[in-house]
């Protein structure tokens, strides 16, 4: 029999176009895809875009257009670059899909249904920029680890039962210690559980674009439980079989460290919670700087890889990104 094997780049975010750690990711992504097809594997490989969050939707306003009409822009200049890349993705998700939406939306009701999410307040510190929490402890002189701006929140919001998973992780990295690579970043992630969680806001009412709620459309659901909810929607759920049942239990996600702790913590917390399966492994990659400072849409200090493969080629710059 043949064997399956899924590689999932993180779906990137359209607040503003592809820079250098987009391509660097989806290089990653596609080579191991490439080995795993030479290997006799039967191969999917999934990238797309997140396009759904109040940068996007703050993004959208700045330029004048609906974040309908903006995303349709940007996720556009994404899927330009994989042929410019000669990336060979067996799908491109987008958040705003049909069948993406239906599958968030079955996916909440299930959390419902299993009495793992519950209607509160939320007050706290919220970095716009990374679309995360932080505690007061996580602050770093007044602003988010990763140095995003942070404002104080206070908005009606639904929670999930974090808190009741903590010890089923520690589980989960103890019997499973391949499940988070490489070590270091599994050992940031164990620092981090052992130090307790708290209940996970997981939606928003201070603006619109996103995924509603069902049965309470006044909230969008959290940007982070939708985008996450990609890896099993481009597989067809909520149907289990077919491509989810062959290629689901052998995922590889590979993510940029920024985004561990929603792929390595929530996700699968998530998928417990609705009795899914879980993916086969999660690897965090470091990032590629500019003069020392992480390569950021929002800091401005991006590298076009367009013009980059117009110079020296995909070939090239693969080599040279990977070597």
């Amino acid at each position: 029999m043949t064997k399956s094997f899924y590689v999932t780049s993180p779906i990137y975010y359209v607040n503003s176009a592809p820079h250098i750690g987009h391509a660097y990711t989806t290089f990653a992504c596609d080579t191991l895809a490439r080995y795993k097809r030479l290997a006799g594997y039967d191969v999917k490989f999934l990238t797309g875009t997140d396009e759904h969050g109040q940068k996007v939707e703050k993004a959208a306003g700045q330029r004048g257009l609906s974040s309908q009409a903006f995303v349709d822009q940007i996720s556009a200049t994404f899927r330009q670059l994989i042929p410019l890349l000669q990336a060979t993705p067996d799908d491109f998700i987008r958040t705003t899909e049909p069948r993406h939406i239906q599958g968030v939306q079955y996916l909440w009701q299930q959390l419902v249904d299993r009495d793992q999410i519950y209607l509160g307040e939320y007050s706290g510190w919220y970095a716009v920029r990374d679309e995360a929490f932080y505690a007061e402890s996580e602050l770093v002189d007044g602003k988010a680890p990763t140095g995003a701006d942070v404002e104080w929140i206070t908005e009606p919001s639904y929670f999930f039962r974090l808190s009741a998973w903590q010890e089923k992780l520690l589980r989960l990295y103890h019997d499973h210690p391949h499940f988070i690579a490489p070590e270091s970043r599994r050992k940031e992630v164990l620092r981090f559980v052992e130090g307790g969680l708290n209940d996970l806001s997981i939606s928003r009412t201070s603006f619109r674009w996103g995924v509603p709620v069902p049965e309470n459309s006044q909230h969008v659901v959290y940007v982070w439980l939708d985008a996450l909810t990609n890896y099993i929607t481009a597989l067809g759920y909520p149907d289990q079989q077919h491509d989810f049942k062959k290629f689901w239990p052998h995922a590889v996600h590979i993510v940029g460290k920024d985004i561990l702790r929603f792929h390595a913590v929530y996700w699968p917390a998530f998928l417990m919670a609705a009795d899914l399966p879980l993916p086969n492994q999660i690897f965090a990659h470091g990032w590629y700087t500019n003069e020392g400072v992480k390569i950021s849409k929002s800091l401005g200090n991006v590298i076009d890889p367009v013009d980059l493969l117009e110079k020296f080629g995909a070939d090239s710059l693969r080599y040279f990104m990977l070597c």
